[in-house]
This record gives C-alpha cells, sequence and structure tokens, in this order.
C-alpha cells in the first residue's frame, strides 16, 4: 500500500533509511548529458532532511553540481529490503564550521589532512522529492507471502512503500 508521509514523518523516515544505509550512489549529470553514479558515504541528514556529504572541491561531482544542482541519491539495502530514491537540489558548501560539526573519524580515511585540508568541502543536497520501498521482513517471510499471494490470486503486497513530502 502507498502512503504519503508528510513532513516530521517523512524526515524522520528519510533519516532512519540513510542511517540504516549510509552509503549512497551519489547520480549527476555531466556537461554532456550523461548521467555519472558514485559511491558517497552520508554524513548526516539535519532537522530540515537535508542530507550532507564531505567532498573533494576539484571531485567531478562538485563540478557537476556546479553546472546542473538537480541530483538523485539512491540508497539500497536488499539484505533488509529498503530502498530510498531521493531527487535533490546541490549545493556546495564551504563551511569551516558545519564541517567541524560534521566531522568525523572515518572522514579522515578520505581526507587525512583533516579539517584544514584545502580541498574539502561540503555537499548538500535539498530534498525535493523521496520515494521509498521498505519490506524489512525476513526473506522467509516474503516468500511464505508470495506464495500466500499465488495460492489466493491476489496480487503480492510487497510491504511499505510510498512518496515523502519533506517540503
Amino acid at each position: 500500500m502507498a502512503a504519503i508521509l508528510k513532513r516530521e514523518e517523512a524526515i524522520r523516515k528519510v533519516s532512519d533509511l540513510i542511517n540504516d544505509v549510509r552509503v549512497c550512489m551519489f547520480t549527476t549529470v555531466d556537461e554532456h548529458g550523461h548521467v555519472i553514479s558514485r559511491p558517497m558515504a552520508t554524513v548526516d541528514v539535519d532537522k530540515e532532511g537535508n542530507v550532507w556529504f564531505f567532498s573533494n572541491e576539484y571531485a567531478g561531482q562538485v563540478m557537476q553540481i556546479s553546472e546542473n544542482n538537480e541530483l538523485n541519491l539512491i540508497y539500497s539495502h536488499p539484505g533488509h529490503n529498503t530502498y530510498l530514491n531521493i531527487f535533490g537540489i546541490g549545493s556546495i558548501v564551504l563551511d569551516r564550521e558545519k564541517m567541524k560539526q560534521l566531522w568525523t573519524p572515518a572522514v579522515e580515511a578520505w581526507f587525512p589532512d583533516g579539517i584544514d585540508d584545502p580541498r574539502l568541502c561540503l555537499l548538500k543536497v535539498d530534498t525535493k522529492q523521496a520515494w521509498f520501498w521498505d519490506n524489512s521482513s525476513s526473506k522467509m517471510v516474503i516468500f511464505f507471502n508470495m506464495l500466500t499471494s499465488i495460492i489466493r490470486g491476489r496480487r503480492f503486497e510487497e510491504g511499505e512503500k510510498g512518496e515523502l513530502d519533506i517540503e
């Protein structure tokens, strides 16, 4: 059954799903109109539903955002049967105080010079639309429900899915 979750509930659902996965396929469009995806680790989902990442200021995704700031974030956890697709507007943030606030030791693996790395920047994704599919039942329960649907001649209900209205 499709649900439409509104503001606070939608932000909570986005945050819960992202915290369960952490890494997304960060998808932008390059100057030739090609869709480019790369894995990126999420560092935060703020109380407004914005999604934050650390990046190298000279990386392809940063250049692509400065030309076309519309992007998608695709989170997938097949083991839990949870999926999240976010459409948002990306921006480059060079605020050192915000970087200090979001810094974790794991980020140091990509930026060994730490918070003072001159290439360091933040990417902020202002979530405009989001869709989710969440069927966190065990594989055995899913199989049983599929079998029951076949026997009864009914459509298989995959679990919770819907749109997240954050604005």
